[in-house]
């Protein structure tokens, strides 16, 4: 009977805990990215802190800040490549338009529909719904407003640097147990170095992965180059569907610039091999299984998380249920769940 009631009031916990994460995911989201920005900034202080010579006398606040810069300059970056591209973007629609509809009427003939009387139809009811060059302007705008979103998440990922310092304080009067108090101090840490590692090295591999592209691409010729390697390094942080958009996006656009089927081949076995090789053999090697999730348990969590806050719960699902698994861990009624999260049980 017991069993049964902690059953039932486990459910209601979760369908609670969800209307309110669904509910207030406007105020949430910003927030949860706000501390992965933490977790980044300190990452890449503690990587100032090995470079030779002036890493170790660098006062560790000259190193948050030589962080943040670095942070708010790449944002600065990719909303500059936004606007910078807007204009040729609208300019290059309908080219991009026409050369669609080219590829359509290829794919028609070789699939031998065109002769059919409802092909002609079906392609001016097509067109007369979708205008690419309204679809891609809105687009880039939509891009454009997350300007005060990233405002705002960076005044977060300030004030929590800010609380960083009392932090410890904060844990150490949590309770006036000691036990109580060790115990949540080491699950704290436990998150902060394995949370904080994951997030370091993603971030490091995510634009060692875009500049690779980029150079791909610009030797290409790819339209856009830049800007396509920014949506690489920002989609490898979504686990397994990131990888495969960003090699798809370049692709079609690839597809609508070029007219040679074997330089579009080319680009997609170059994009691939690449996305392969950092995705499957050096990010294994560099992070090992430090955060110990199972793939299953990723992949649900990506639809879960992405159901729950949209496309940024894509990029904060991994984070946010290794934090989860940690918790979990730590207390017995919840223990089984952290076993089902882990890649082979071991907690």
């Amino acid at each position: 009977m017991n069993g049964i009631q902690s059953l039932v009031h486990g459910l209601i916990l979760m369908l609670i805990s969800g209307w309110i994460l669904y509910t207030g995911r406007g105020v949430l989201v910003p927030i949860a990215f706000g501390v992965v920005v933490v977790y980044v900034i300190v990452g890449l202080a503690q990587a100032l802190r090995r470079v030779p010579f002036l890493g170790r006398s660098m006062p560790i606040q000259l190193r948050y800040l030589l962080s943040m810069s670095i942070i708010i300059a790449t944002v600065t970056a990719i909303a500059y490549l936004v606007i910078a591209n807007r204009d040729n973007v609208i300019a290059l629609a309908p080219q991009y338009q026409k050369s669609l509809l080219a590829i359509i009427q290829q794919g028609a003939v070789f699939l031998r529909i065109e002769s059919e009387p409802t092909w002609a139809t079906l392609r001016a009811d097509l067109f007369s719904q979708i205008n690419i060059q309204r679809l891609l302007g809105s687009m880039v705008v939509s891009v454009s407003s997350l300007a005060a979103s990233v405002v705002v998440i960076l005044l977060y990922s300030a004030f929590l640097l800010i609380e960083q310092r009392t932090f410890a304080a904060k844990i150490d009067n949590l309770s006036t147990n000691p036990g109580t108090v060790l115990r949540i101090r080491e699950v704290t840490n436990d998150i902060n170095r394995r949370v904080g590692s994951y997030m370091a090295l993603k971030t490091f591999l995510s634009v060692l992965l875009g500049a690779i592209c980029w150079v791909i691409m610009a030797v290409f010729g790819l339209e856009f180059a830049a800007f396509w390697a920014a949506l690489i390094t920002l989609l490898n942080f979504v686990p397994y569907i990131g990888s495969v958009l960003g090699v798809l996006f370049p692709v079609v656009m690839a597809v609508v610039q070029f007219e040679n089927q074997n330089t579009i081949l080319w680009l997609l076995l170059a994009l691939t091999i690449v996305q392969f090789t950092i995705g499957n053999l050096l990010e294994p090697y560099m992070m090992g299984n430090s955060l110990n999730l199972s793939p299953f348990a990723t992949l649900a969590s990506l639809a879960i998380w992405s159901e729950v806050w949209g496309i940024p719960g894509a990029f904060l699902a991994v984070p946010i249920t290794a934090v989860m698994a940690i918790v979990f861990s730590q207390f017995s009624a919840t223990r089984p769940i952290a076993v089902m999260l882990s890649r082979n049980g071991q907690l």
